[in-house]
């Protein structure tokens, strides 16, 4: 018998490690996936890697080939910590922290040499003495000079250099004779180390933070476009055909990607624009390119997409409008979603092609849409002014809370505000724990039925549905005076009509195409 438990637990124990050299086995293959992945979503990143690893196969050299280590000694190991730190994925941010550390480098070996001078003629305790004072007010008002903003923004790299070249220098100094080789040699191996990271980003396959702000900006467009027509889609969609669930998530989850975009993007968009302010100019039509007003345009949309992201709420909200009701409303709903998304990528479009958008982009469409939309609302008064279910809601409410008064043992308290009442409640509770979960699905029963019973209760969810509809279509003209103001100041190629005449003919075709099919609408192929 025993011999029977022995060996079912050996197949057992080894069936376990069977299992475990499985998942061991898959290990690297996932993360192969994985990497793959990574790589095929932006295939520049698989490029820089490549570039990282020639800049400092090249920047070795100079330890691994004689005349070169005969040259520069073991200060060569500068130039392989410079492409290390210096070298970054685009050439905005490469230039940036290049200068810095080369001017910080240049700055700090120069400080140095005047202070060993002055300090090289006085005798060994005062020449202590003095390095030391040195040391203590340089490092006290270089890290002072960080809290500046100014500073902080654009040159906080080159300080912390500056500091550290400062320090090593002028204490290496105090016990070796002469400090101008050593500063000789530092400098020339980070003026390699820079050479090779400027010469790696900015001729071989150069990645440019401007084009990737600009780029970001037109991909906000299109994602907000998306979450729009999305959000009104699902507001609208027959619940009893479309009742698969992991369909209506996902459908969710994509409208809720298109606007958080945009709305996590202030960080990103801010270090875009001022890497690329340290880039070549993109345009001899500007004395200096306005990077800042993307800035300034995305933080309008981020407004704008607090909109969006509201409408998407109204799809999130535990009472919702009835289906009946909804349909009443579909066709201007949508049309008013259709213009606005078409609006979007109109302009979405224009940046993308460095071209200045249509003077009335904010067509009269758009307007006739909210005309529209008007007229269906007014057309229905008796669902803005009350609700016939409401009386039978209150009766129901009494009958409630006259069950409740005559079950329970003790009423529900009123609501006071002092210590005594507020302890009260909490040793109640705690006394009959059965009662505080009957009581507290009972309380939200009569909650979800006091809220169904006030007037307007069938039209409220619908009306804060519109009234977003409505504030998007007013943020939506802000954000059109932002982007003019980026095309003035950008010198964007002028207006053209031949582009115009194309997307407006394409809307009247949708719009007639629409008409038997409400809520089908494809923006891109007018946009395109």
């Amino acid at each position: 018998m025993a011999s029977t438990v022995d060996s079912s637990s050996n197949k057992s124990s080894l069936l376990m490690l069977r299992e475990k050299v499985k998942k061991l086995g898959r290990v690297p293959a996932s993360w192969a996936a994985y990497a793959w992945s990574i790589g095929r979503e932006d295939q520049r990143r698989a490029i820089h890697a490549l570039k990282v690893g020639l800049a400092l196969t090249l920047v070795s050299l100079l330890y691994i080939l004689e005349p070169l280590f005969k040259g520069l000694g073991k200060n060569a190991m500068w130039a392989v910590m410079t492409v290390v730190v210096v070298l970054e994925f685009t050439a905005g941010a490469t230039i940036c922290k290049g200068l810095n550390r080369g001017f910080g480098t240049v700055v700090a070996a120069s400080l140095a040499f005047i202070i060993e001078l002055v300090a090289v003629k006085s005798g060994k305790v005062f020449r202590g003495f003095f390095v030391a004072s040195s040391v203590f007010l340089i490092g006290f008002a270089a890290t002072y000079l960080r809290f500046f903003p100014s500073i902080k923004k654009s040159y906080d790299y080159g300080v912390v250099i500056f500091l550290l070249t400062f320090n090593l220098i002028t204490v290496s100094s105090f016990r070796q004779e002469n400090v101008l080789p050593l500063a000789r040699d530092r400098l020339s191996t980070i003026a390699i180390g820079c050479a090779i990271c400027l010469f790696m980003s900015l001729l071989v396959l150069p990645n440019w933070s401007g084009e990737d702000l600009h780029s970001c900006t037109v991909r906000k467009f299109e994602g907000l476009a998306r979450s729009v027509e999305g959000c009104v889609n699902e507001y609208f969609r027959d619940q009893e055909k479309d009742d698969n669930i992991f369909d209506k998530q996902a459908s969710r989850d994509y409208i809720h990607t298109g606007y958080r975009a945009v709305l996590e993007s202030k960080s990103n968009d801010e270090t875009l624009a001022h890497y690329a302010s340290w880039e070549p100019r993109h345009s001899t039509q500007c004395y200096s390119y306005p990077w800042q007003k993307y800035v300034k345009l995305g933080s309008v949309l981020r407004h704008f997409a607090y909109t969006v992201a509201a409408l998407h709420g109204c799809l999130e909200s535990e009472i919702q409008t009835p289906t009946s009701v909804r349909s009443l409303f579909r066709n201007p709903c949508t049309r008013v979603a259709q213009e606005v998304t078409k609006v979007l990528q109109e302009l979405a479009n224009s940046i993308r092609n460095h071209h200045r958008c249509a003077p009335d982009v904010l067509s009269d469409h758009l307007h006739e849409a909210l005309q529209d939309l008007n007229s269906a609302i007014r057309s229905q008064p008796r669902l803005f002014l009350g609700s016939k279910h409401g009386s039978a809601n209150s009766r129901m409410l009494i009958e409630l809370n006259s069950t409740k008064h005559t079950t329970s043992r003790t009423a529900l308290p009123s609501f006071k505000t002092d210590t005594a009442s507020l302890l009260e409640r909490k040793i109640t509770k705690g006394d009959r724990p059965p009662e505080r979960n009957e009581r507290s699905t009972l309380g939200r029963t009569l909650s979800k039925i006091a809220i169904t019973s006030l007037e307007f209760s069938e039209a409220l969810p619908f009306a804060a549905f519109a009234s977003l509809l409505v504030e998007m279509v007013v943020r939506l003209e802000l954000v059109i005076e932002e982007v003019k103001e980026l095309e003035r100041a950008a010198n964007f190629k002028e207006f053209t009509g031949h582009d115009h005449l194309t997307i407006d003919l394409t809307c009247k075709e949708e719009k007639r195409n629409n008409n038997g099919v409400p809520g089908s609408h494809t923006v891109s192929a007018a946009a395109e």
